[in-house]
């Protein structure tokens, strides 16, 4: 057991919430990170569409942004962005009729961030 004057208890205090704070940000990072790269591998092995030339799936990416208490990490196609939602959803053809949807990204991401929540949670009770 550590003997704490009195007059430092506040500074060590701050120093172990600071460290555990941390410990657990870097934690959080590092799964985000871990399951945003499984979402794209999936995005790009396992796709419902004809991708003939493979320069629509060679366009996905991930674009991080972190802030104080933000972790995001975003998957998008850089190239090819406007066509995401189309190939997604589906859309209207010009003389009438609809052009069918394969889903790609939604059931990607379904399949893996389903228990994220509950990794983050476990992370935050271990520490780290």
């Amino acid at each position: 057991m550590v003997n704490i004057p009195i007059d430092r208890l506040a500074d060590e205090l701050v120093s172990a919430i600071k460290e555990y704070t941390d410990d657990v940000a870097v934690g959080v990072r590092k799964k985000v990170d871990k399951t945003a790269r499984k979402v794209l591998q999936e995005v790009k092995n396992n796709h419902p569409y004809d991708d003939r030339t493979g320069e629509y799936t060679k366009g996905f990416g991930i674009t991080k942004e972190d802030g104080y208490g933000v972790t995001k990490r975003i998957i998008w196609n850089k190239k090819h962005y406007p066509r995401v939602h189309l190939l997604e959803f589906g859309h209207a053809k010009v003389n009438g009729g609809r052009v069918q949807a394969f889903p790609h990204l939604r059931p990607a991401y379904d399949k893996h961030v389903a228990n994220l929540d509950e990794e983050i949670k476990r992370i935050i009770r271990n520490g780290g």
